[in-house]
């Protein structure tokens, strides 16, 4: 195998990664079988989303962090034949599974193959220590983005009730004081119990929904950016 960054020989239980867009080359010697799996960016951004879900934001974060972790373009990795031998049957049934396109009906046996692969591969793959995230869990409760706390915990009614206010009007002028008023709590007790139910402040909630307000708009209506925001400002309200 030959790459924009070397040549490597590869032989019967070796596996080669490569990033997207990584020109690469074989000259096989004599017959080879070659079974090749593509996995899309965005379905790899999704899985370390999950996987880092205690360390991770959002996908923007997970965007990131991929390109971090994972900087090496090409690689071989020598799995041995025995551990080669049990991929074998689990690629034969994803080739068999996507001959005519992979359908909705065996999604989730195809994941689960995918995952089998996954599964052997990854800890043979070389990665690159991720920086130091310091106070994950107070980026989390700031960034307008989905929450990714969810207690299995009963919700305090107040902050059920603030929750409802900010979605039904994103586009008030809401301050962390007038929602206290409105729920009958202090600023720090609300805060307290809206980020122990939704896993963001008030504040950041409210953003988020803000910025998912203009997105839809965005998607489904013809507006336009001049005057900036300000019909969507009008329109999310």
């Amino acid at each position: 195998m030959f790459s924009e960054f070397g040549a490597r020989p590869v032989a019967l239980g070796d596996v080669i990664t490569l990033n997207s867009h990584t020109l690469c080359g074989y000259e096989p010697e004599g017959w080879t079988t070659l079974t090749t799996l593509y996995l899309d960016r965005d379905y790899l951004v999704d899985q370390v989303f999950w996987q880092h879900a205690a360390l991770l934001a959002d996908r923007l974060d997970a965007d990131d962090f991929l390109d971090q972790v994972y900087s090496v373009p090409a690689q071989v990795l020598r799995l041995g034949d025995d551990r080669a031998s049990l991929l074998m049957p689990w690629l034969d049934e994803l080739t068999a599974l996507s001959l005519d396109g992979p359908g909705p009906d065996r999604f989730y046996r195809m994941q689960s193959l995918v995952f089998a692969v996954l599964d052997v591969l990854i800890p043979f793959v070389q990665t690159t220590p991720p920086p130091i995230r310091t106070s994950e869990s107070q980026r989390a409760r700031i960034i307008p983005a989905a929450p990714r706390l969810r207690q299995f915990l009963p919700l305090r009614v107040e902050a059920a009730q603030a929750r409802d206010l900010l979605r039904e009007s994103p586009g008030a002028p809401w301050t962390l004081g007038t929602l206290a008023e409105q729920v009958h709590l202090s600023q720090k007790q609300l805060s307290r119990v809206f980020v122990e139910a939704y896993g963001k402040t008030p504040l950041a909630y409210l953003t988020m929904l803000r910025v998912e307000r203009m997105a839809e708009l965005l998607r489904d209506r013809e507006l336009s950016l001049d005057p900036p925001m300000g019909r969507l400002a009008e329109l999310a309200s």
